[in-house]
């Protein structure tokens, strides 16, 4: 058996942890919006043509933020084609997915969707085709009262009262080949750091993201982040990461340990962040926003054969087995490890497409339903919210590919905002069951109010529309004394432990 002890000091604090950290994305690709979020002719859509049993159970996911429109498909996006009359919209091909666009649904309606969820909207704007006079004008229709063009076309177009979005992408991924209007590092910093202070002319506040590197394994990764933040530090308000993992080699010992390259991904980029503030002189701390993040890569084979130019192909449709909860249990503790520094994260994305949520290609009746990585993102949503405790963890380690000193136990805590509970969640890496012992100073622990589990599952087990067997369960595997609490987690675990405190 393998043993493993965190203890909890109240007065070693990360920091408040951000909702926002509980984000989510939303791009027109895939199913996403067309067969995901919209289908008029489901039997469970509202009058306007989104399905409610969607809307539930991204309520229910607790979605505090969603990032829209894009992802590469922002980089030739045009926003006015989706405001006005439905039935004047243009079709368009999208070049980044090689589909066609429809524009049924454009930001009225993602933003009256979104609303009616409970989630901010993260606008994006393009910079691969467009640049600053898109993005003015666009601050100027969501954000400005009336009085002025944009401001009066918003209202024509059935909104008085300003969208007031807070935040903002600039560009997507721009680092990339693949992008379409891909730029260098100092053409982006250039465009980026004019378009930020034209936006905030507009509005001034409004925060802004700048993007960063596509992913850590980028070959300008470090140049880009430094020469783009040299130039945008003064105007913008967080710098952006994004990274997918995934097992292709089919390595559960190698796969559990991603997090540790999550882990060292947002430390350098937040030391990049504070050279450029030594080098700046500057009092400002540069935030980050996460804001791409999930496993990626059961559907890689299958998205070869799509055809192009067709509507809402079922793109990126990852179907989550029980090693995927786990490790995604990982990058949630990750994140909030860091909660110092990210203030925005979203898991890309929220339906059908790499998702959690998952709807039936072609039906027009069958609810929706939780893919395995719904629940560990909904039990985070819901119980991490409050104050992240620095974690002191004794635990044993093992080595697996091209990592050393993997540790079995991978942990965090949040005390709740009225200080009455601590939240621990915990994934046990370890083939064997362990005993976890928790133990605090400043906080007397006085009971266990919830313990759940993910656990038991064959390795490679999935939801389905039928089958709903991989989510927590109860468990009564824990003794409570004066020298804290000790639990027995499962071989192989995601688990939630939720304590009473005074």
């Amino acid at each position: 058996m393998q043993k493993a002890s965190l203890k909890l000091v109240k007065d070693m604090q990360i920091s408040q942890v951000d909702k926002r950290i509980y984000g989510s994305f939303i791009e027109h690709m895939g199913r996403a919006v067309y067969g995901g979020i919209y289908q008029p002719d489901h039997a469970s859509s509202d009058a306007n043509g989104f399905r409610n049993d969607v809307k539930e159970l991204v309520k229910e996911l607790g979605v505090t933020l969603v990032r829209y429109p894009g992802g590469n498909f922002l980089s030739g996006y045009n926003w006015e084609d989706g405001v006005g009359p439905k039935d004047k919209r243009p079709r368009r091909t999208d070049l980044a997915w090689r589909a066609i666009e429809t524009n049924e649904v454009g930001i009225h309606e993602f933003f009256d969707w979104a609303e009616e969820v409970g989630a901010e909207v993260n606008m994006a704007v393009n910079m691969g085709t467009r640049g600053i006079d898109e993005a003015r004008q666009l601050v100027e229709y969501c954000n400005f009262p009336s009085g002025t063009e944009w401001s009066d076309r918003r209202i024509a177009n059935g909104r008085q009262e300003p969208f007031a979005i807070k935040t903002w992408c600039i560009g997507n991924e721009m680092d990339g080949p693949w992008q379409i209007g891909h730029k260098t590092a100092e053409e982006y910093g250039r465009a980026a750091s004019e378009t930020a202070k034209a936006m905030k002319l507009v509005d001034d506040s409004i925060e802004l993201v700048a993007c960063g590197s596509s992913n850590s394994q980028m070959p300008t990764f470090g140049d880009w982040e430094l020469t783009v933040l040299d130039h945008t530090y003064d105007y913008v308000d967080y710098l952006s990461l994004h990274q997918y993992y995934g097992n292709p080699a089919n390595n559960l010992e190698e796969y559990l340990a991603c997090s540790l390259d999550m882990d060292e991904f947002i430390k350098g980029v937040t030391a990049m962040c504070d050279a450029i503030k030594a080098k700046k002189h500057s009092k400002k701390q540069m935030n980050l926003s996460f804001d791409e993040w999930n496993i990626w890569y059961h559907s890689n084979e299958f998205d070869k054969t799509i055809k192009p130019w067709l509507i809402a192909p079922p793109q990126l449709e990852d179907h989550y087995n029980f090693e995927d909860t786990l490790v995604f249990g990982t990058l949630l503790i990750t994140l909030l490890k860091h909660a110092d520094r990210i203030k925005i994260a979203c898991l890309a994305q929220l339906v059908n497409v790499i998702a959690p949520i998952f709807t039936e290609e072609n039906d027009n009746d069958s609810p929706a339903w939780r893919q395995t990585i719904f629940y560990p993102f909904m039990q985070a949503a819901k119980y991490g919210r409050g104050t992240v405790l620095t974690p002191l963890i004794q635990t044993d380690s093992y080595s697996a590919g091209h990592y050393d000193a993997i540790p079995y136990l991978e942990s965090i805590a949040v005390l709740n905002e009225a200080e009455t509970e601590v939240t621990v969640f915990a994934v046990n890496r370890s083939r064997e069951e362990m005993a976890f012992s928790i133990d605090s100073l400043g906080l007397k622990v006085t009971g266990v109010t919830a313990f759940t589990q993910i656990a038991g599952h064959a390795i490679k087990a999935v939801n389905t529309l039928a089958s709903n067997d991989v989510k927590p369960v109860d468990s009564t595997r824990y003794a409570v004394s004066e020298e804290g609490v000790t639990l027995q987690l499962e071989p192989l675990s995601w688990n939630v432990i939720r304590l009473a405190v005074n």
